[in-house]
């Protein structure tokens, strides 16, 4: 739901972001407030006027602002309603905010990118969603330039992550068939209110051309990706009994002994066409 939009002139005038209330917990929310890491962000964004920006949860606006600053009109998506006319009058004299009070997973994020342009995304993620938030954006990755999330950071890690390591697996198969994946900063605990247990990053995610996308049905490469790594320690062959056989899996030119974690991830497109045949 659009529950605000303001038109406004651009000012030059910097505005520090104060508290609003109390985090709610069970929205997993923790506020930025470090503004030596608020600049870095920005910067590594890079907003221009022309850009088509989409926040994912703003919460108290510490990155909304210099944002809309910058590039003058941005659409936030924000879960909590308590948080959305503190941040509409905050917004006052930046530019052309749109709130939305909405589950972004309920969004269709294409709809937002005005036509012949595409979104770059951003925004602070609460960690117990953050997975389905970076799917529910790979599900739209047509319509999205980049997008730069902070989140914690061994979901970085698992992001990035090259195949033989613990930190490989379906996140890292599924994120870099769809995307290149740039890690860009470490953030401390200390740089949010109140401080999360553990400590987060940045990272930039640019969606591949459509020559880069595999050509197999992602409910096929899903469905194979969650068989191979639902049980890590077991080999192909076993892992994904009922989804391929052993000779379709040595067919695709890789051995069935191996786990999971040992395949690259073009190697999982090559058993996703597989298995829809």
């Amino acid at each position: 739901m659009l529950v605000g939009i303001g038109a406004f002139s651009q000012s030059p005038i910097r505005r520090e972001i104060g508290p609003l209330g109390r985090p709610k917990k069970h929205l997993g929310q923790h506020f930025l407030h470090d503004r030596a890491v608020v600049d870095r962000i920005v910067a590594a964004i890079a907003p221009r006027p022309s850009d088509s920006l989409v926040e994912i949860g703003p919460g108290e606006g510490v990155l909304t602002l210099p944002m809309l600053r910058a590039a003058g009109r941005l659409t936030a998506i924000e879960l909590d309603r308590d948080l959305i006319e503190p941040l509409r009058i905050r917004a006052t004299g930046l530019g052309t905010l749109e709130l939305m009070q909405a589950d972004v997973l309920a969004v269709d994020l294409a709809t937002l990118a005005p036509r012949g342009t595409k979104l770059r995304v951003f925004g602070n993620l609460p960690y117990y969603i953050s997975s389905p938030i970076l799917f529910h954006c790979l599900r739209h990755a047509d319509a999205i330039e980049d997008m730069h999330f902070m989140l914690q950071h061994e979901v970085v890690a698992r992001m990035a992550a090259a195949p033989g390591g613990k930190d490989y697996g379906r996140l890292s198969v599924m994120l870099q068939l769809a995307c290149s994946v740039e890690p860009l900063l470490q953030v401390p605990p200390s740089a949010f209110r109140p401080p999360p247990k553990v400590d987060s990053a940045v990272v930039r995610l640019k969606p591949l051309p459509g020559s880069g996308m595999p050509q197999a049905s992602r409910a096929a490469l899903d469905k194979v990706v969650r068989a191979a790594f639902g049980q890590r320690r077991k080999t192909l062959a076993n892992a994904l009994q009922g989804v391929l056989d052993v000779d379709a899996i040595r067919a695709c030119d890789i051995d069935a002994s191996l786990r999971a974690e040992r395949l690259a991830p073009e190697d999982f497109v090559r058993l996703a066409e597989a298995a829809c045949i």
